[in-house]
């Protein structure tokens, strides 16, 4: 079933848990997510990223999206994520997302302000809910490495609470130390910003660069206020994984087989992943 992201994180918010966001460039990501929440009665959240355009079309993916959360046992939001212009946003909106992030953190404070202002009143006109970014999270959300350094710059609490009063958006992805891609050595977390960002604004938080976090970080960091993890570099690596280990066992004449392999692997990694984030 469709629910409204708004809706999906006040209830996280309420049970003190955090729903995970999982990238959906193919059609056996998005089998494989919608398996693992409905095998374990919880919901879900089914973004695309712009930069996944390169992958496959917005155009394409985005009903296809849409019908799956739809035809869902479980709530299923359907997210934008990281849009970096207010036309491809407005794409997603038109095609029914009913959830979008803008993403200006590698804009000047105002200048992000200011077009997150917009997007919001551009959400609402279709009554969608609205992520933004403030500060900077490395790498790159399609699951290009960012290695260890997460040293970029991390969401001062004073602005976020500037930016979430006078933009209205209804959840933050905040710079906490973590990366997007895979880590080649712990992200070190900063806690102590997650709790204060959180305990000023009481806005929903987001943990971008979520896979390849350590179990006992997940649940810290939800404990003190992170309600949404979006997840991709592992996920799409237990696909490889799942692929390479079927042509270890046998001579694959058929693609389909090693889609089917590949939706397998990433079903049972993403129920790892919702049991953590969702117990």
């Amino acid at each position: 079933m469709l629910i409204a992201m708004k809706s999906l994180l006040q209830k996280a918010e309420e049970g003190k848990y955090a729903i995970g966001g999982f990238n959906c460039p193919t059609l056996e990501n998005v089998c494989a997510i919608i398996e693992a929440a409905e095998s374990l009665n919880k919901p879900v959240i089914l973004s695309f990223p712009q930069v996944h355009e390169q992958t496959v079309p917005l155009t394409v993916i985005g009903p296809i999206l849409l019908q799956a959360a739809k035809a869902a046992s479980v709530p299923v939001c359907v997210h934008l994520d990281h849009g970096s212009t207010i036309e491809y946003i407005e794409k997603a909106l038109k095609i029914g997302f009913n959830s979008v992030m803008y993403d200006g953190s590698r804009l000047p404070f105002a200048q992000n302000l200011a077009n997150t202002k917009k997007v919001v009143e551009l959400a609402r006109s279709y009554g969608a809910d609205v992520e933004a970014e403030l500060g900077g999270i490395s790498g790159d959300e399609a699951g290009i490495a960012a290695g260890g350094d997460t040293s970029s710059k991390l969401t001062d609490p004073q602005e976020a609470l500037q930016f979430i009063r006078e933009t209205g958006i209804d959840s933050l992805a905040a710079s906490i130390g973590t990366a997007h891609g895979f880590y080649t050595e712990a992200p070190k977390i900063d806690f102590a910003r997650i709790q204060e960002i959180h305990d000023r604004s009481g806005i929903p938080l987001v943990m971008h660069g979520g896979s390849g976090v350590s179990d006992e970080d997940y649940a810290e960091s939800i404990r003190l206020g992170i309600r949404k993890i979006n997840y991709y570099s592992y996920m799409a690596k237990a696909g490889v994984d799942g692929v390479k280990q079927l042509l270890d066992q046998k001579d694959v004449k058929y693609f389909h087989e090693l889609a089917i392999a590949a939706r397998a692997a990433m079903a049972a990694d993403v129920r790892e992943a919702i049991m953590q984030f969702n117990p």
